[in-house]
This record gives structure tokens, sequence and C-alpha cells, in this order.
């Protein structure tokens, strides 16, 4: 019988214990050092009471993980070996940590022995996610096996589990985020899992089915434990009072990415017009500004706006950026992870919100949604002339036939691209935008709808975009509930993440739909500074970047199903069929 191993002992208590605590998603890159932990992962799978994800890039890994800790709140485990295996976990730690996303990166090590001394796959990990990690700890080298779970290595690793979850998911007042726990193995590296662990994680409760849309918690609640926003009546709420926005200022609310229902409903409170980023899972509601980057760059409207209370982390529209500089506007902030929303200077980053009862400034937020009907950009299509089509008069039916033709052959420029993606999109779907050109192109032009939309803007990096997806498709789509993930990205943020496309055999299906605006090159540096100074040949090199590359082979190597779509009709008849699998959808666009 192969020998007992420490690390598998440790290994055990350890996976075993964040089961415990509500961990359901495990994500795995394979590597010698953390053969033990791996182990342990795949025997939770197998019991059902975890799910496992295999990723052999780290970096996919690691943003597969944030996606579904953005989806689910609670945090997955993210495992991999030592080494350069460790470094690429930082870029979905960044984003977690600027995000406010719960994230647990468990990374195997060599013993502190042999750290310095030019051992083989060994440098300095404790201390690598430093500067995002909510907590980190290097933990001991399990010693002694433990045979019947009642060691004081395995009580040891049960209340460090149970700290990293709490840290993770920002008990308390503090935000979610990335937990560190750096974990160095002595061999020999994998042994028999103890008895204990089975009886262990049996004993484990199925966890319920995370709320749908429209089933939040309710605003009022949102007080208890910091950070939220309710009415003005608190005087005998027992946490501290929420910072109390009174009546008078000439008030925007603004929505950035993951303000989530909490804008809409303090909008709502306050009789505020709204300027919700498309990303923001605010942007809906009556009080929903459309066009808002031209209104605030009118004098009358944004020109006057006194006060700007902010929800999420908004970074989609200079015109935000401009007003949130301003130094005669007063800026109040709901206190959010990574650094305090401080633009001009004089920002108030606070805890939770309270709202002055009194009556609604009718004439401010009037100017403001006569001004956003105006804006508003309608691109429904044209409804079929039926009187036309049925006519006994041959010129008038053929009219209507052509009209109706030129609808459903419409090219798919950007505009319509996103429009389509927005309709086709329900609450019980998920939409994950990539920081791409088409963001933008959908914060300008879309109108309001309540859907879960996620986006990586902690950094707005163009990484990890399919993977995150991946995440949110794996968390959202769980024990059999409805839906399809959607990811609307351009051709190099996809380029970017291509090893996300990887299937790893014999794991869930996911109802995904990966959708490329393909315009051939980073076509969003096209209207910064840079075009206006670099010649034609150092843009195209060094910024708009070309590429040639086949999606279709690209998919087919991957065994994803593969459609190009060109037409309006197209793109709404592929989007809306039964999705069964895993689908990249092409749409050629103009630079």
């Amino acid at each position: 019988m192969t020998d007992r191993s420490p690390a598998t002992d440790a290994a055990a208590a350890l996976l075993g214990a964040l089961v415990a605590q509500g961990v359901r998603h495990l994500v795995v890159s394979p590597g010698s050092r953390s053969q033990a932990l791996a182990l342990a992962a795949a025997e939770l799978d197998r019991r059902g009471l975890a799910q496992l994800h295999v990723r052999i890039d780290e970096r996919v890994a690691g943003f597969t993980a944030l996606g579904i800790g953005r989806e689910s709140g609670m945090p997955a485990a993210v495992i991999c070996t030592s080494g350069t295996a460790v470094a690429n976990l930082l870029p979905a730690a960044l984003e977690a940590h600027h995000a406010g996303v719960p994230l647990l990166l468990l990374t195997a090590d060599r013993p502190p022995e042999l750290r310095g001394v030019g051992a083989n796959q060994t440098t300095r990990q404790p201390g690598l996610f430093a500067l995002a990690a909510r907590h980190e700890t290097d933990l001991p080298v399990p010693e002694e096996t433990d045979p019947d779970g009642t060691a004081e290595q395995t009580a040891m690793l049960r209340a460090v589990a149970a700290q990293a979850v709490e840290e993770a998911i920002g008990a308390g007042t503090r935000a979610a985020g990335p937990v560190h726990l750096n974990l160095p193995y002595r061999e020999p590296l994998a042994g028999p899992l103890p008895a204990w662990f089975a009886a262990e994680a049996a004993a484990v409760p199925v966890p319920a089915a995370p709320a749908e849309e429209g089933e939040e918690e309710s605003f009022g609640a949102l007080y208890q434990g910091g950070g939220g926003i309710g009415e003005a009546d608190v005087a005998t709420d027992p946490e501290p009072l929420p910072h109390l926005l009174v009546r008078g200022p000439r008030t925007v609310v603004i929505a950035g990415s993951d303000a989530g229902p909490d804008a809409e409903q303090l909008a709502h409170l306050g009789g505020w017009p709204l300027v919700a980023e498309v990303v923001s899972g605010a942007r809906f509601g009556r009080q929903l500004v459309h066009g808002y980057r031209e209104l605030l760059r009118d004098p009358a409207l944004g020109g006057a706006v006194e006060r700007a209370v902010v929800l999420g982390h908004p970074t989609l529209s200079r015109e935000v950026t401009a007003l949130l500089s301003r130094a005669d506007v007063e800026v109040v902030a709901l206190r959010g992870p990574g650094e305090p929303l401080n633009l001009n200077g004089e920002s108030l980053a606070v805890d939770a919100l309270a709202v002055e009862p009194g009556d609604t400034d009718r004439e401010w937020l009037g100017a403001w949604l006569r001004a956003s009907r105006e804006a508003s950009v309608d691109l429904t299509p044209p409804a079929p002339d039926a009187d036309a089509l049925a006519s006994a008069e041959p010129q008038r039916r053929l009219g209507a036939i052509d009209a109706e033709l030129a609808v459903a052959r419409e090219r798919v420029d950007r505009t319509l691209l996103v429009d389509a993606v927005w309709r086709a999109t329900w609450p019980h779907d998920r939409l994950v935008f990539g920081s791409s050109r088409l963001v933008r192109v959908a914060d300008q032009v879309l109108g309001g709808k309540k859907v879960r939309v996620h986006a990586n803007r902690g950094l707005a990096g163009i990484d990890g975009t399919i993977a995150t997806a991946l995440g949110v498709a794996a968390a959202s789509q769980a024990d059999g509930r409805p839906g399809v993930t959607r990811v609307l990205l351009g051709d190099l943020a996809l380029l970017h993440d291509v090893g996300a496309l990887l299937a790893a055999p014999g794991e869930p299906e996911p109802r995904i739909q990966v959708i490329v605006g393909n315009d051939g090159g980073g076509t969003i540096f096209d209207g910064l500074e840079v075009a206006q100074i670099a010649g034609p040949e150092a843009m195209d090199r060094v910024q708009y970047t070309p590429q040639t590359v086949r999606l279709e082979q690209l998919a087919l190597a991957y065994g994803w199903e593969y459609h190009r779509v060109t037409t309006r009709s197209a793109l709404d008849q592929v989007l809306t069929s039964p999705s069964g699998g895993r689908q990249l959808i092409e749409v050629p666009l103009e630079r």
C-alpha cells in the first residue's frame, strides 16, 4: 500500500473545510507540487460535493474562478503548482481586488528550505499578491499524517479555511476580494486520502440555489453589516448612521460597473436622474437617462449638476470622468473595493446612504427626462406593413415585400450588433461585455432593460473575458438552471484569451455564445488622441495591430460550433435559436 502523505492529509483537511464553508467550485491547473490538492478536489467532485473545473492555463483558471465568484457571490478556489503558475494568477487577483469579487488562491509551494537556493520551479511566492489580497498567509509545512481527523494540524487548517472564506466574501465592513493561501509541501506529495475525509465530506449540506434576478435583498436591509442605501428613518438602527443625502442640491446618480439595482432604487427614492453605464446592472427604471454623454455636455443639464452620488466604478465615458473631476460638484461615492473614488480631490467616500424625506425637485428631474426622451435611440426594426403585403395592388404589395427584404438583408454594423444581443438577452440569461470598442457603443445606444450584466471593469483589462464568461456560465447554469451566457467582445479580446476555448472532457457543457465583432484589429484606438498623432504605418503596427486569423478554423480546432453572420435577420436567428453548447459567432465589421 502507498505510504500515507502529510501533504494529502493537509490538502484533504483544507478543501473539505472550504466545502463545508460553502465553496462549491474548485478550479485546478495540473502540476506536481499541487497534486495532493488536485486529487482531493477530484474526490469532492466525484462525490457531487463540489464542481471541478480543470484548466491547463493558470491565467484562464484564475479568470474562470473570477467569473464564478462574480455570478455566485461565493469564492471559487483556484489551485495551482509553484513557480510561474502562481504569477499567472495575478491578473485575475488584481481584477478581483478592484472589482470586489471573492476569490481563493491556493498555491502549492516548495518548503522554506528550498526557497532562495536555486531549487527548481521555486520563487518567493509569499507576498506575491500583497497589494490585492484581503488576507494572505504562508502556511506551515505539514509534518505528520492524521489517521482520525483530530490532529492539531487538521484543526488549524479548518480554522484557516473558515477565515479565508470570511475574508474573501468581505464579512463585516470590508469589500469582497482575493485571499491567498500559500501551501508548502514536502515529498511524498500524494498518498491515499484519509478515511475521515469521505465521512466529513458526506456530511456537508447541499447549498440552496442562489436567488434569481428580481429576488434581491430588500433595499432597507442593506444598511445591516455596513454598505448600502435606504430611506432616512434610521434613528433606531444599531449600525452606524448612513450618510444622509439632503434635499436641495441638483443631483444625479451615477451607476458605474457593478452598481447593481441599488443605484436605480436610490434614484427612485431621491427623484434624481440616473446615469447608468450599460455594465452597471442598473440600466432600467423611470429615472434612467438615455444619451447621457450628450446631456452631460449640455450646460443647462450636466453643467448645472451640483451633486453626484456614485455607486460602482464608472469607466466608460469621459463625460462622467469630467463631471466627477469638477471642483464645483459635491461627489458622494458609496465605498467599494480598490481605491476610493476621488477624482476632484474632495470626494466623500461613505459606507451607506440614506435619502432625506421630502419632495422631488420635479423641474430638475423633468428637464433631464425630457432631454432623455429626445436623445434616446430607437433601434426597433420597422414593423411589416401588413395591409400592403396583403394588398391586391401589385405595385403596393411588391413595394412592401422589397421593404421587408431590405430589413432582413441589412448589413450588421456595431449598433445593430449590440442591439441584437441586448434584445436576445433576458433575466434568466447572462451578458458579459469585453473591454472592447463594442461595450462603448452599447453604452451609447442601448435602452433600459433589467438583465444580469457582467464585465471586468475593475481594471478594464482585455484579458480573461472568455474565461470569466465560462465561469459565469458554470455558476448561473448549475443545478439545471436555464439561460444562456452571451459574451460580446472584439477580435483582439478573443485572441488574447483564446486558451479559454479549450474544454475539459467530462465536464458539463455550458450554454454559451461568444459573439465576436471582427474588424481585424484594435479599432478602439481610432477614437483616441494617438490616431491624430501617429503615422499610418506606426498606427497600424503598434496600436491597431491588424490580424487575419481564420476564426472558423479556430472554432473547429477547439470544438466550438461556428456561425458567421452578416445580416440582422441571420444574427437574430442564431442568437435566439436553442443553444445546446458552445457557439462562436463571428460578425465581420467595417473599420
